[in-house]
């Protein structure tokens, strides 16, 4: 499997890729140790994992296969064993303020070989640089789902080319997406959700991948996806998949940006002059398939350009769905997490100003039937727990703020729980944040047609139909 070691001076060879700032370094000089191939030891915690650790005195046998041998890799026999205990909760905590580049150095440190840089080919680039900073060996695998944009094939090229390194490109089983794409057809996720083709595509062969491998990194940051991933610690014991000792607890999974905010990856990036994919000039920033990614627009949180024609609670697409654990939580109604009278999540609100009407049911359907208003009203349908609702809040709560005293009141509804099947029949919510104009002379609404939300371009809509 492909080894990338940083530095400038490079040779290669039964499937590796190497440099360092020694010439000529060979495979077998590259640390001092490596986990021992064990059955994984549970316990009674998933924080805590026991592995055992020997020295690696000798290369193991490889062949000129690069996938195959994430799992087939066994370590050279010797006498002398050490036992380590590890809390992956304790260390969270103790790495909660450091680095990332800290935190990718210890992950580094910690799994050696067994431990891979997972790339998305879009701003997860940053930790290939911080990996490269590290000085140490480091290994990336990426997952080619065959429906990538051609701007991503190339830019997987450049960075090869700018570190040195071959990535290690995992592919979907050709005989299931020929059997999806035979019985459903090629764009099957418009019509009945991603998750089929995205478990097809890309959590089967990430899953393999994760098979060779006792840990993992990944690019994941609280701010992605506030629903989803905003409790994410920088370092777990992954509660989805398994690693190479097999079994519940088995792999663990290291988020060095957790806590690190987009702006300051993107800072790191201009500073570092790391190559980035030219579609985020394009208004890309988070970057999956090609059908399944748009750029974003003003006021749209970076999350609404991936499979935006479904209900924001959806925005993964399994590779991470440990985190959907307590969103699931918070947004059922059925008694699986804590909910107001409406049936709705009992969340923080959201849209608070004494410029914005809050409107009960009985207010809504009160506004709705009137066929001469005295004012006009904007309305925005919404759910406090979407992060598509919480991106366009200040822009809103600033419109409110500048049509106070025009002659158009600015209101909300919460549209989810309960309250969801109605506004979907009566009030034409598709998903969350819709936008409705109630004109001063008609009982009909106006849904506002765009996915720009800044606050110029919602005025610009409201001083079209005032």
């Amino acid at each position: 499997m492909a080894l990338a070691v940083t530095s400038s001076n490079a040779i290669s060879g039964s499937g590796f890729c190497l440099s360092s700032s020694s010439n000529d370094i060979k495979a077998s000089q590259i640390g001092s140790f490596r986990l021992l191939d064990r059955p994984f030891v549970a316990s009674t915690s998933l924080s805590q994992r026991r592995s055992f650790v020997k020295p690696l005195n000798a290369e193991p046998k490889r062949n000129d296969s690069v996938v195959p041998l994430a799992a087939t890799i066994v370590a050279p026999e010797v006498a002398e064993k050490v036992e380590l205990e590890e809390d992956f909760e304790q260390l969270a905590k103790e790495l909660g303020n450091a680095s990332p580049l800290e935190i990718v150095d210890k992950a580094l440190e910690k799994f050696g070989n067994d431990i891979a840089i997972a790339f998305s080919g879009a701003e997860d680039v940053a930790l290939i640089e911080y990996a490269h900073l590290t000085g140490r060996p480091y290994r990336v695998f990426s997952l080619d789902t065959g429906r990538l944009n051609p701007e991503t094939y190339r830019f997987f090229d450049a960075i090869e080319k700018h570190y040195g390194i071959r990535i290690e490109y995992m592919f979907p089983d050709a005989v299931e997406v020929q059997a999806l794409v035979r019985s459903k057809g090629l764009f099957s996720f418009y019509e009945d959700g991603h998750q089929e083709c995205c478990r097809v595509r890309k959590v089967r062969p990430l899953r393999r991948a994760l098979k060779g491998l006792r840990a993992w990194i990944t690019g994941q940051r609280k701010d992605q996806s506030p629903g989803t991933r905003s409790e994410i610690p920088v370092v777990q014991v992954d509660p989805v998949f398994e690693g190479l000792d097999g079994g519940v607890g088995s792999l663990v999974k290291w988020n060095p940006v957790a806590n690190v905010k987009g702006n300051d990856i993107w800072n790191f990036l201009r500073t570092m002059d790391v190559p980035v994919n030219s579609l985020h000039s394009q208004g890309y920033i988070s970057i999956g398939c090609e059908p399944c990614t748009r750029p974003v627009l003003p006021g749209q949180h970076e999350r609404e350009g991936r499979w935006w024609w479904e209900d924001a609670k959806a925005k993964e697409c399994g590779l991470h769905k440990g985190n959907l654990k307590q969103e699931d939580a918070a947004v059922n109604s059925n008694g699986n997490g804590a909910a107001n009278a409406n049936g709705a999540p009992e969340v923080a609100d959201i849209f608070n100003s004494q410029n914005l009407v809050t409107l009960s049911r009985t207010g809504i359907e009160n506004l709705a039937r009137l066929d001469n208003r005295q004012e006009p009203w904007l309305v925005v349908l919404y759910a406090p727990w979407c992060q598509f609702c919480q991106a366009m809040e200040g822009s809103y709560v600033e419109l409110a703020d500048k049509l106070a005293g025009s002659g158009v009141k600015v209101g909300k509804f919460r549209a989810d729980g309960d309250q969801k099947g109605y506004a979907k029949q009566e009030l034409q919510l598709g998903s969350f944040p819709t936008i409705l104009f109630f004109p001063k002379h008609s009982s009909k609404p106006i849904k506002y047609p765009s996915e720009k939300r800044d606050v110029d371009s919602l005025l610009a809509f409201v001083n079209a139909l005032r």
